[in-house]
């Protein structure tokens, strides 16, 4: 169970996942840089490190085409043999069969596991999306949300992101582990990343978050007790409070090394025309840099940017296991209560149209102003409505209800956490080797000693 945002700190709020930890055992993990879901996962799925798996973060420039994508799911975007290959083999070695489920752990599709779940809208011709999930076998998502009812797809990341869409997730799993007992199941339980990006851990409900998620939890526990599995809980990150957005990429404009295109749909970022342009991911920013040359200029001129901390050049970037292809010629990390916006207009005029709304595959950075209503439209709701109506009635529309404004964020992730009571934890069961600390890399290994025993 990956139960992301689950702290050691926050364990004891949660009854049932401590109990799990009192009758085995619990300990801290050392994340990974950055702290971010898809290089988290990549590690723990794989045991390397970030600069040997490759998923640099959530999002990257792909040279290969000079284009920014996050949030890819392709398996073959890990560098590295994950724990679902790995397993397959030993156990064909040993003349035994192997099943795995990942359900919507990220790098789903093309991964070789026997059943799998993850998020997939329907796009249109027209520019229209239609939610929906998608898996293997075919008619695995067609079957659990004939039985549960339709994905709760809106509370999976947005303004409406809560409590449903994970509530819904582990109930799925509990069915997939009682009708098909795979020998290992993958579930990712998102509850504890929204509230707390929202509004930072200070300003978060987390005893009612945390029971919440607890609760959750119950049926697939209760499966996991019925069919004799036994569960260990991962995390991939905890979160800290922030009051600083960073905005390294007006900075980049102001000084001519960013340039834009104008057109119908507002201010464009350039990859092609641009010297240096930051791909911001939390509290991590890639800096790419097209002219050698200009890499001690970009250096300087960041450095002195409020709000920035520390900034890694090339070779350097191996202190914090980055030294990648994939990643910016600079790589900054921000000051704890800070953290790196994507915008690179200067004018909210000007904005590019899909600022105002949730479009996580077209922006060229991570946004969690996707999280909010903008608190500058009077009744959204009543906006949103309107324009649900007008798609119903065959109207295009675009759902530009999103907020441009940063400081409405207070909290975020992606930095090493400075006490091991915020940061990511491991929970083993019992008859499995107690830890009292572990690198993230090493989780990989205790799964597999686990699936040998």
């Amino acid at each position: 169970m990956n139960v992301v945002g689950l702290t050691p700190r926050l364990l004891s709020l949660a009854p049932r996942l401590s109990a799990l930890a009192k009758a085995g055992w619990q300990a801290p993990l050392t994340d990974v840089v950055p702290a971010v879901t898809c290089s988290a996962q990549a590690t723990l799925l794989t045991g390397q490190s970030v600069e040997r798996h490759g998923v640099v973060g959530n999002g990257w420039l792909f040279r290969e085409t000079n284009e920014i994508r996050f949030w890819q799911q392709s398996n073959r975007l890990i560098q590295a043999e994950p724990l679902y290959v790995t397993a397959r083999r030993r156990a064909q070695e040993r003349g035994k069969p192997f099943r795995c489920a990942k359900l919507f752990w990220w790098f789903n599709q093309g991964a070789a596991v026997d059943l799998s779940l993850t998020p997939k809208p329907h796009y249109g011709l027209d520019g229209s999306k239609v939610f929906g999930i998608t898996g293997t076998p075919d008619d695995l998502s067609v079957r659990l949300e004939r039985k549960l009812g339709p994905f709760p797809f809106m509370t999976f990341w947005g303004p409406m992101a809560g409590l449903p869409c994970t509530d819904w997730i582990a109930r799925a799993s509990a069915s997939v582990l009682t009708s098909e007992r795979p020998d290992l199941t993958l579930v990712y339980l998102p509850h504890l990343d929204y509230d707390p990006q929202r509004f930072g851990p200070q300003g978060s409900d987390m005893p009612r978050l945390v029971k919440e998620l607890d609760d959750a939890c119950a049926p697939l526990l209760d499966a996991a007790v019925a069919s004799g599995t036994k569960v260990w809980v991962v995390s991939e990150y905890g979160h800290c409070q922030v009051t600083t957005p960073v905005y390294p990429n007006r900075l980049l404009r102001e000084k001519g090394f960013l340039k834009v295109r104008l057109g119908p749909f507002g201010e464009q970022l350039e990859p092609y025309a641009s010297r240096a342009f930051a791909v911001c991911d939390h509290q991590v920013a890639h800096v790419y840099i097209s002219d050698p040359g200009d890499v001690p200029r970009v250096r300087d001129l960041l450095a002195g940017l409020p709000g920035v901390d520390r900034i890694f050049v090339g070779e350097q970037r191996a202190e914090i296991e980055l030294n990648h292809p994939r990643a910016g010629e600079l790589v900054l990390l921000s000051k704890p209560d800070a953290w790196f916006a994507y915008p690179f207009w200067l004018d909210d005029r000007l904005a590019p149209d899909y600022a105002r709304a949730v479009a996580i595959h077209h922006k060229p950075g991570y946004d969690p102003c996707e999280l909010f209503l903008d608190p500058k439209i009077w009744f959204p709701k009543l906006k949103i409505v309107g324009k649900l109506i007008r798609k119903k009635l065959g109207f295009r529309m675009m759902m530009d209800v999103i907020p441009l404004d940063g400081t409405l964020v207070k909290g975020s992730h992606g930095l090493p956490s400075s006490d091991p009571r915020d940061g990511p934890l491991i929970v083993g069961p019992a008859g499995s080797s107690p830890r009292t600390k572990l690198k993230m890399t090493e989780v990989r290994d205790l799964i597999l000693e686990a699936l040998d025993a």
